[in-house]
């Protein structure tokens, strides 16, 4: 039997659906370039999500969002938990071309 992860209810649906929106469509066509190209700007790591909010990254690719920071605060400590791991899986999506061209804020030191 394979291992199989454990589904964890969200508590505070309304802003975690919000939030994993907007990651969503950070990631997406025709923003996830100017994204990336953020991110390598300020010299933030992909995986760094706390500076991309502290950075308010989201919030310039996809202005829908008023503050991506203050609702990933707002969320649960296991929903924040979720989120992170959303935002990895998300990031690893990302092509392969992509992820040539901003080599420097995908590698790991």
């Amino acid at each position: 039997m394979g291992f199989q992860q454990a589904t964890i209810p969200i508590e505070k649906k309304p802003e975690f659906e919000l939030l994993r929106d907007a990651i969503d469509k950070s990631y997406a066509p025709p923003r996830v370039e100017k994204f990336l190209g953020s991110m390598k700007s300020k010299g933030i790591n992909v995986r760094h999500f706390d500076r991309v909010l502290a950075e308010k990254l989201i919030e310039k690719v996809y202005p829908q969002v008023e503050s991506a920071g203050s609702l990933y605060e707002s969320l649960t400590m296991t929903d924040q938990a979720q989120m992170r791991e959303f935002y990895l899986e998300r990031l690893e999506k990302v092509s392969n071309e992509l992820r040539k061209k901003f080599f420097s804020i995908y590698r790991t030191v």
